[in-house]
């Protein structure tokens, strides 16, 4: 019997061959509706610093500060007013998972462990909140932590002072997370990874801002 030659694979087979691995397609995220994620970012007339990973809005009310490292980057942001601060960090975080209930049974025992106090809020305007105090300059401050789950991007609040326990002092605070944009980036970076924040141009760095309360963390818990 003569033998058959085998014919060699063409590249073209290979590429018409069906693979014998199932793809995997990712679900696409829910739209963000504000604060937003850049691909839901509204068409809207209101100016906004930019951070990179972080464009926040202008407020003739609200002055806005840039919280630095020792190494002096630039790790956060706060707005203050006349009636307290929100400070605002953004962290990575997995793609379909978030993180904030986690953070915040953290922050939470960071906050008992201060000798301060932790109390969970169900009815806020961005879904479960923490409120408390923190032990600060003359005594207990009152502060409420907000956190919000996007995209591979986590973003937290802390209000510190009379605009954590007043609604009507916390208004322009809480519209100007409600219009804050993220940008995450594609980088790969550890869950609970601050996202790197930028300086406008024209900017000089300044020295590090105090906020009046001792931050629970850096790591979202406290921060991310």
């Amino acid at each position: 019997m003569p033998s058959r030659r085998r014919q060699k694979r063409t590249d073209r087979s290979k590429i018409d061959a069906t693979p014998p691995w199932e793809t995997r397609v990712r679900d696409e995220p829910e739209p963000t509706t504000g604060p937003y994620d850049e691909r839901d970012a509204p068409d809207d007339d209101i100016a906004r610093v930019d951070l990179g990973a972080l464009r926040i809005p202008v407020n003739a009310n609200l002055e806005v500060r840039l919280d630095v490292n020792e190494a002096q980057q630039v790790i956060a942001a706060t707005m203050a007013g006349p009636h307290g601060t929100m400070q605002l960090g953004v962290f990575a975080a997995p793609r379909n998972e978030g993180i904030w209930d986690e953070v915040r049974a953290e922050i939470a025992a960071s906050m008992n462990a201060q000798r301060g106090q932790a109390k969970e809020r169900h009815d806020g305007p961005f879904g479960t909140e923490l409120t408390g105090k923190l032990p600060g300059e003359g005594g207990l401050v009152p502060v409420r932590f907000i956190g919000v789950d996007g995209p591979r991007w986590f973003l937290r609040a802390m209000l510190v002072g009379p605009a954590a326990v007043e609604e009507s002092k916390a208004a322009p605070f809480l519209r100007a997370f409600e219009q804050v944009i993220v940008a995450r980036g594609s980088d790969p970076l550890p869950v609970r990874e601050p996202v790197p924040l930028r300086l406008p141009r024209d900017v000089v760095l300044p020295g590090a801002e105090e906020s009046g309360a001792e931050e629970p963390g850096t790591d979202g818990s406290g921060a991310s």
